[in-house]
């Protein structure tokens, strides 16, 4: 198969690049860097050409309702044009577990993406995951001595099985909404980024902060696990934590 891979410049896209050549598809990635601006949709139709389908594991960094709902409209609705003229059979969409059950702002521009998707022409699948086990990571960057972390309960997945799990679907017949994927414990978003701090070597205070309102009630209360039947990844976050400690060992 020819695979197109919005968002393969990123964390998991770079994985599914990985994953769909090992497997023996041929990877089309859709940036910049190729001619393609997916928040105009330029270049989109020539570089689709002869792909048989689309995974989009596109992100933006925004907690802003109005930047995410455009960003994600916008990105999505050029996808799904650029795909009819171009013939693809099947587009495949990484979502967020809980995505319509907490009202963060990022998480409206994903329910804009999965609206999009749904009712849109093409044959669509739609996975959603929960946070992955790099989440803390971006959170643990700055120059601050104090790191603010979100109070939530997940159930943490590490993204190359997501990235695995999403190969594996861009060959199948599209599926709808399909099991979500979840990691194989319960844990605290501030315990996981405190360990990954230790990990790190770095001394920064971790800071679990309830947001206000409903928000923080929900993520606090479960709303970002699954609450149904899910595919249960294997890899634990202490491997994650393994790997991290010796990556630090590597380049001391």
């Amino acid at each position: 198969m020819r695979v197109a891979v919005a968002g393969g410049t990123g964390l998991v896209g770079k994985m599914v690049v990985r994953g769909l050549e090992q497997a023996g598809h041929h990877a089309v990635v859709l940036s910049r860097a190729n001619g393609v601006d997916l928040t105009t949709g330029q270049g989109l139709v020539e570089r689709l050409h002869g792909c048989d389908a689309i995974i989009d594991v596109t992100n933006q960094n925004t907690i802003n309702k109005k930047a995410a709902v455009e960003f994600f409209g916008a990105v999505t609705s050029h996808l799904l044009e650029a795909g009819v003229q171009a013939g693809v059979g099947h587009i495949v969409t990484l979502s967020i577990v809980g995505v319509d059950e907490v009202d963060l702002g990022y998480y409206f521009g994903k329910r804009k993406q999965e609206e999009l998707v749904s009712k849109g022409p093409l044959p669509w699948t739609i996975l959603r995951a929960t946070q992955f086990h790099e989440f803390p990571e971006p959170l643990l960057d700055g120059r601050s001595p104090v790191v603010v972390v979100p109070k939530m309960l997940s159930r943490p997945v590490a993204a190359a099985d997501v990235a695995a799990e999403l190969v594996k679907l861009v060959a199948q017949p599209a599926g709808g909404y399909v099991r979500p994927i979840a990691g194989p414990e319960e844990l605290r978003m501030s315990d996981m980024a405190k360990r990954t701090a230790r990990a790190r070597g770095t001394h920064k205070l971790v800071l679990p902060v309830r947001l206000p309102g409903r928000v923080g009630k929900a993520m606090i209360g479960g709303a970002l696990l699954p609450q149904g039947p899910f595919t249960k990844a294997t890899r634990t976050f202490a491997e994650h934590i393994a790997e991290l400690d010796v990556h630090r060992g590597a380049t001391r």
